[in-house]
């Protein structure tokens, strides 16, 4: 009789539990961690396409570091952008990479670029 019970018994062990756990606790820390990486690539992306209205190149450095400041934006500077004109008009791209440590000699490296439209 207690064969036939054992059989009905469905879930899932205490150890299953703990493991699904663990996997879903350590995929939150790491989207914790890459989610402010991501709005801070929107933030570069907008300072981007508001420094292609310059026409110099010393503007659009100056109106990329003003909006820098005023977002916070740390992974950039005026520095790190490729400004060129293309067919009378500021086209201003941007490369660069962020490396955040999960544990021992383990990084998780994620690679952004873009340019003004």
């Amino acid at each position: 009789m207690q064969s036939l019970n054992k059989v009905h018994q469905r879930g899932i062990t205490f150890f299953g539990l703990l493991f699904v756990g663990v996997v879903l606790a350590l995929t939150g820390v790491v989207i914790a961690q890459v989610v402010p990486t991501v709005a801070e690539y929107y933030a570069i992306s907008k300072a981007a396409q508001k420094a292609a209205a310059g026409q110099t190149i010393v503007e659009v450095r100056d109106i990329f570091s003003k909006a820098a400041q005023i977002d916070d934006i740390r992974s950039m500077t005026a520095d790190g952008l490729d400004i060129v004109k293309e067919n009378d008009k500021v086209v201003v791209s941007y490369a660069y990479s962020r490396e955040i440590h999960l544990f021992g000699p383990a990084y998780l490296t994620l690679k952004y670029q873009g340019q003004s439209k």
